[in-house]
């Protein structure tokens, strides 16, 4: 399993989790999280890795098509690129303590961390 495949599902589950059933959501944790291979998932579920298999891609599909429409991961790495941008024009700068409590102040408010 390719790892920037795998970061991208943690991703994409993270932001549309809630919105899978309780199995595809378990499905994406188990194989992805947890990374457990296909038989050993399908075992935790008491199917075949066939069934498994299917379940995932369909699951994979759903989160990048929740993506296409709502774009919060992407939405998430260009703020993210952005705070890095900021912290660096500030680096050595006298106002680079407060921007930096700023910067972590929004990243807490964004994963509702307040």
């Amino acid at each position: 399993m390719e790892i920037i495949k795998t970061v991208r599902m943690g991703l994409l589950h993270d932001f549309y989790g809630p919105l899978l059933t309780p199995k595809q959501r378990r499905c994406i944790q188990l194989y992805y999280e947890a990374d457990l291979s296909l038989a050993e998932t399908a075992e935790k579920f008491g199917s075949s890795r066939q069934a498994v298999y299917d379940l995932l891609k369909r699951t994979e599909k759903l989160l990048e098509e929740y993506e296409s429409k709502l774009g919060l991961l992407q939405k998430y790495e260009e703020r993210e690129k952005r705070y890095a941008d900021l912290l660096s024009l500030v680096k050595g700068n006298p106002l680079e303590k407060e921007v930096r409590a700023l910067v972590a102040e929004l990243e807490r408010i964004e994963t509702g961390d307040i």
